[in-house]
């Protein structure tokens, strides 16, 4: 009886071991089959990741030149809106200069005529009154009616005030002229002082005492030796108006935050210019003003950057000029300045244009 117990519990322990062992069959092939499934998900998000990583790449290359090309339409557009003012500007002041010109050589080369010939008729008087001391009672009282003497007298300071301001009128038409270029070629060869010189008598009147000036600016020129040098004039001109003009406006500002009001400060400009290395020129044009704070120094060249409140400034001359300088000319531009010394521009072309 026993001998048959063990034989039945033999079988269901195989029984249980058969099943156990499906059981194991199938886990493992589970098992093996999670496995393969893992595989085939980790390879299916490596290959998403790479193409997700690929794309991000392609994404910030996209955006860099867009970007790249944006800054270089921004910088065409600067140009073209510069280019057009000027362009828009140097017609302008050339046709004013014409239509000036022609009514002032007029009168300034009739004046010594007018001159001449009104001293004839002094002389005359002068005559008359030698064989007649006595003129008629009439006479008499027109001749101090009119104040003849005084009239002789004046006449000569008359003439002379006259023949000076139209001298002067003269010399802003030229100036007009040498400002504007425009009866020139674009690239020639020119005297550097003249385009300076003509800045200067363009801006002559920002340079008088006016209610933010206590006293006139102070222009000192320490000109060098220079040969005729090879640039595109109206716009060098343009680079020389544009840091006048903003020395100017430093020196304003000094004034209105009392730096100025010292009896021993004079509000100057010193303009220097000499050769350096044979076959380049170095202006500098330098205010004695508040000076600039490094961080600022570090935009002064940037498009549309600028220190000026609302409506008084562009941003756009010193970049401009930057451009003129280093990209047209080949030159540099830099700015030496701290905060109470001032600040000094220094410009440096080549004498030649050789790949021009």
């Amino acid at each position: 009886m026993q001998d048959i117990d063990y034989a039945s519990r033999l079988k269901e322990l195989e029984k249980t071991i058969r099943i156990l062992q499906k059981k194991l069959e199938r886990s493992e092939a589970d098992r093996q089959q999670l496995e393969n499934a893992s595989e085939v998900r980790e390879a299916i998000l490596k290959s998403v990741i790479r193409e997700l990583e690929a794309s991000q790449i392609a994404l910030e290359n996209r955006g860099q030149e867009l970007e790249t090309i944006l800054g270089n339409l921004k910088a065409l557009q600067i140009k073209l809106v510069e280019s057009e003012k000027m362009s828009a500007l140097g017609v302008l002041v050339a046709g004013i200069a014409h239509e000036i010109n022609n009514p002032v050589s007029f009168i300034y080369g009739n004046l010594s005529y007018a001159n001449n010939y009104f001293q004839d008729v002094l002389d005359l008087l002068e005559i008359y009154q030698q064989h007649y001391p006595n003129p008629a009672i009439a006479i008499q009282e027109k001749i101090k009616e009119i104040e003849l003497q005084f009239i002789q007298e004046d006449s000569k300071k008359l003439f002379q005030s006259m023949m000076c301001g139209a001298e002067r009128i003269c010399e802003i038409v030229k100036s007009l002229r040498t400002f504007s270029r425009l009866d020139e070629a674009e690239f020639k060869t020119v005297d550097i002082h003249d385009g300076i010189d003509s800045t200067l008598v363009i801006l002559n009147n920002r340079f008088k005492a006016s209610s933010n000036k206590l006293c006139d600016i102070q222009i000192i020129r320490k000109y060098g030796n220079l040969p005729l040098v090879e640039c595109y004039a109206g716009q060098l001109n343009q680079v020389f108006m544009n840091i006048l003009a903003n020395a100017t406006d430093a020196l304003e500002e000094a004034v209105v935050k009392k730096k100025c009001t010292q009896d021993n400060f004079n509000p100057t400009i010193e303009i220097a210019t000499k050769v350096i290395n044979h076959d380049w020129i170095e202006i500098s044009i330098a205010d004695n003003g508040l000076g600039i704070a490094e961080p600022v120094q570090t935009k002064l060249f940037d498009p549309f950057f600028t220190t000026k409140d609302i409506g008084k400034g562009t941003g756009l001359g010193l970049s401009i000029s930057y451009k003129i300088i280093v990209e047209l000319h080949g030159g540099n531009l830099e700015c030496h300045s701290a905060p109470g010394t001032g600040a000094n521009f220094i410009i440096q072309i080549p004498i030649r244009q050789y790949t021009k």
